[in-house]
């Protein structure tokens, strides 16, 4: 998530340069043929290429709405689980009951629950920033942009993130299962039942807790709902093509265009043709790099701030003094 008041000029050249270059080569090749090979049977009609650029519009809108509404969405989630994760906490505080001679014990359990929170926390982060085949992070110009921030989920191993929150034997079979997430929420579980069963928790209480997990189950099934169902394929793939054939076409239709103008005006078909098939294609390309709110892109979705918010209150809730940090910005970039 980008925290400044605006990418700067330099940064939104560095990340679409490389097809700038691109559309200036194909806006050049059919004007230099135009004007020094004299090949004026190049040129098409406008009108037709203006229709195409309308219908490209529409697509490319359509596409940075839905894509948009999957970010947006994945923030609400997380906005749930930031809401959620406090009530988890806080009942964890204050609904067991014990005699005053159990307060140490009692302690023992509220940080074992928190604890584990976070760890779930971590879990699930880690879970959701996995590649999957549809995402845009290995493209050349993302990957290059990530050099302006490191994602944590990618400096760390996750065993080595769940050691503060977890004990060795429960690390070890949580990380042996196909989703540590779901794993660790069923210990929180398991947990509250056996407390139960030692008279920790009265029946409503026990209910109480067992309702909270339900509401962080269904937050971690919606984000992977979106992590494991992209922006449908046929859409972007047509909107990709769509795209690209209006960029190719557009200089043959601008280079007859810029003629009538008079002489040596027909050379400005090149700076206009690459700038309007870059606004088209940077376009698309924000739409793209939208659609998946969790892949480590610039403006995704700050889990591990977020989870750290989570991790200092739920920490002072239970009278914890040493505190993690807050997560800062890099660059303005928020992760």
């Amino acid at each position: 998530m980008h925290t400044g008041h605006r990418y700067s000029v330099k940064q939104v050249f560095f990340w679409t340069r490389r097809e700038l270059y691109i559309f200036l080569l194909i806006a050049a090749l059919p004007t230099a043929a135009y004007e020094l090979l004299d090949l004026k049977q190049l040129v098409l009609p406008w009108l037709p290429i203006a229709l195409i650029g309308t219908a490209v519009a529409f697509i490319v809108g359509f596409k940075n709405n839905a894509t948009y509404d999957r970010l947006w969405e994945a923030r609400k989630i997380w906005g749930a689980i930031v809401n959620v994760s406090r009530t988890w906490a806080i009942q964890a505080r204050d609904l067991p009951m014990c005699s005053r001679s159990d307060e140490a014990a009692l302690r023992a359990v509220q940080r074992r629950l928190v604890l584990r929170h976070v760890g779930w926390l971590t879990a699930l982060r880690y879970q959701l920033r996995q590649p999957r085949g549809w995402e845009s992070m290995h493209l050349p110009r993302n990957r290059e942009f990530s050099r302006y921030y490191t994602v944590p989920e990618w400096a760390g191993d996750l065993r080595e993130r769940l050691g503060p929150y977890l004990d060795a034997a429960e690390r070890d079979t949580v990380l042996a299962a196909a989703n540590p997430a779901t794993q660790l929420l069923a210990a929180q579980s398991a947990d509250i039942r056996l407390l139960h069963e030692q008279g920790w928790l009265s029946d409503y209480r026990h209910v109480q807790l067992a309702r909270v997990l339900g509401l962080l189950y269904d937050e971690q099934g919606k984000c992977e709902r979106i992590k494991n169902f992209p922006y449908p394929r046929q859409f972007a793939t047509l909107n990709l093509y769509f795209v690209w054939i209006f960029i190719v076409l557009l200089p043959f239709g601008l280079v007859q265009e810029f003629a009538k103008l008079g002489a040596g005006f027909v050379w400005l078909t090149i700076p206009f043709a690459a700038l309007v098939s870059w606004i088209f294609h940077t376009m698309d390309a924000i739409g793209e790099a939208t659609s998946n709110p969790f892949e480590g892109g610039a403006n995704d979705i700050p889990m591990a701030a977020l989870s750290r918010t989570i991790e200092i209150d739920l920490l002072q809730m239970i009278g914890e003094q040493e505190l993690p940090a807050p997560v800062q910005p890099q660059n303005n970039i928020l992760l």
